[in-house]
């Protein structure tokens, strides 16, 4: 048995990415008797809107220093639309930058990123076409749409919820999104991404959507939980848990 400290880089309304992905990581403690701890650190960000976006990467630096003090044993940047708003590819930067700004502050650490972990995860699955949904309005649902698509995955059909509000974005009954993903087009999709958002809640609803798609299914935070693990060297599969923690 291991004990493991997980950093979590957040935004400051978001109310999810430290529960889901706890969750997934206390099933994966229950098969191997590891222990997990979590960790904290925020960052202003309030509306989903490129301006508070950027300002929110412009801020991580100093939030990667304030959580480097705990000696996590890895720190993961919990927002995926915040760096793949910036850029094609650009969360390999961003968690080099990162990784460096903790090293400096006297934590040598590996920095992974939500927006990293999604394409990783994607491709571990052999995935080649996705369909996706996520709670963002169109122009940064393209924005993801277009970032994942640069990193060799083609998104297929994308459904956006709309919601601009992040404390909203929380606050989605995920119970809808089984019949949200049945909508859709999953012709010759090989996965489907029931949230590419870690605010959307969506952990309890993978079995019900994986059964309505017949796909496998993958969210943010489950695609952060597999890439902490694999960073710390560590994974099992878990039930109910998607697609990256079965066998």
């Amino acid at each position: 048995m291991s004990s493991y400290r997980v950093g979590l880089l957040v935004p400051s309304s978001n109310t999810t990415m430290e529960t889901e992905v706890p969750e997934v990581l206390r099933r994966v403690a229950g098969v191997t008797g590891d222990r997990f701890t979590f960790h904290s650190s925020r960052m202003r960000m309030k509306t989903v809107t490129a301006e508070e976006l950027a300002a929110m990467n412009a801020d991580s630096d100093r939030a990667a220093v304030l959580l480097a003090d705990a000696a996590v044993d890895v720190m993961a940047y919990a927002c995926l639309v915040a760096i793949m708003a910036q850029g094609r590819g650009v969360h390999r930067e961003i968690e080099k930058r990162l990784t460096k700004t903790a090293a400096d502050a006297g934590d040598p650490v590996d920095v992974v990123s939500s927006a990293g972990a999604l394409v990783a995860g994607l491709h571990h699955l052999g995935a080649r076409k996705v369909s996706i949904i996520t709670p963002y309005m169109k122009p940064l649902t393209a924005l993801v749409a277009d970032y994942i698509e640069a990193e060799g995955v083609e998104v297929q059909d994308a459904i956006s919820l709309e919601v601009e509000d992040n404390l909203a974005v929380g606050r989605l009954d995920q119970t809808q999104l089984p019949e949200i993903a049945g909508r859709l087009d999953t012709r010759g999709v090989d996965a489907v991404v029931l949230s590419a958002c870690v605010q959307m809640p969506s952990l309890q609803a993978i079995p019900a959507a994986e059964k309505v798609v017949d796909l496998p299914v993958v969210t943010t935070a489950t695609a952060t939980a597999w890439q902490v693990l694999a960073s710390l060297g560590t994974h099992t599969p878990v039930p109910d848990s998607g697609a990256l923690f079965r066998g």
